[in-house]
């Protein structure tokens, strides 16, 4: 059984991935025998050594996600040094919080921009190879505002909730290709998009009172969902979003 989520041989490309839940499961994944390329705008040398501790090869790709611009060069320069693209993990996202009838369009554009045009084209770049070259795993980063509303992010619920729905409607399209595409949303993560939370003393008891497991999650308890959704033990997942939350939605 446990060869089932071997991946030794695969190349995957892992977003976001200098720090944080992108840091956590670019290392899962190296664990599991993955090669890495690492897309970043800012430094991610510390994941690359991570990688390569584990005897992997590793790539790093400077590329600023906010536009659409690097998406067919991410998946040229990963195939070019690593000889391949099985598994995307599109992980960068960006957050900006403000009352509703405060927003603003740059606020707005941002988010979306990033969290959601851009995963989209990336995916569409890789799943052109993916599709001529036998299939692949396509794991998308959604969000518990997949699912619920949250406050003051209304970009980032805006584009998480159209995460979920393009995971599903991808998953459509490409599982007769051998694409496999699905979402991990992960609950209240310590990370710097979560540092705020963390520091406000109120909201930080509050949603610890509501986390069945009682702690705030570490981003390599994403890995092992990835690694799964990544591997021949999900090959007839499509189109799922799995929670991985400490039983947050579960209250």
């Amino acid at each position: 059984m446990t060869g089932m989520f071997d991946l030794t041989g695969k190349v995957a490309v892992v977003t976001g991935a200098n720090t944080g839940i992108g840091q956590g499961i670019a290392l899962g994944l190296a664990r599991a025998g993955a090669d890495v390329a690492l897309v970043a705008r800012s430094d991610a040398s510390e994941t690359a050594q991570l990688v390569k501790d584990q005897g992997r090869r590793c790539a790093v790709i400077e590329a600023d996600l906010s536009t659409i611009e690097p998406c067919e060069r991410i998946v040229e320069e990963a195939v070019a040094e690593l000889g391949g693209l099985d598994i995307l993990v599109n992980n960068a996202g960006i957050i900006r919080r403000n009352d509703a009838l405060d927003f603003t369009e740059e606020d707005w554009d941002a988010v979306v921009d990033t969290n959601l045009k851009t995963l989209f084209f990336l995916s569409k770049a890789a799943g052109a190879h993916m599709a001529q070259h036998g299939g692949g795993s396509i794991i998308n980063i959604a969000s518990m505002l997949t699912f619920q509303g949250g406050i003051r992010v209304a970009s980032y619920t805006a584009s998480k909730s159209g995460v979920g729905g393009l995971t599903k409607l991808l998953a459509n399209e490409w599982a007769a290709k051998g694409i496999t595409v699905n979402a991990i949303a992960p609950g209240y993560i310590a990370t710097n998009n979560t540092a705020a939370l963390q520091a406000d003393e109120t909201r930080n008891r509050q949603i610890l009172e509501r986390i069945p497991a009682g702690r705030w999650g570490k981003p390599d308890d994403l890995a092992g969902a990835a690694v799964f959704l990544a591997s021949d033990a999900a090959r007839y997942v499509q189109g799922h979003i799995l929670a991985v939350d400490g039983g947050w939605l579960a209250r």
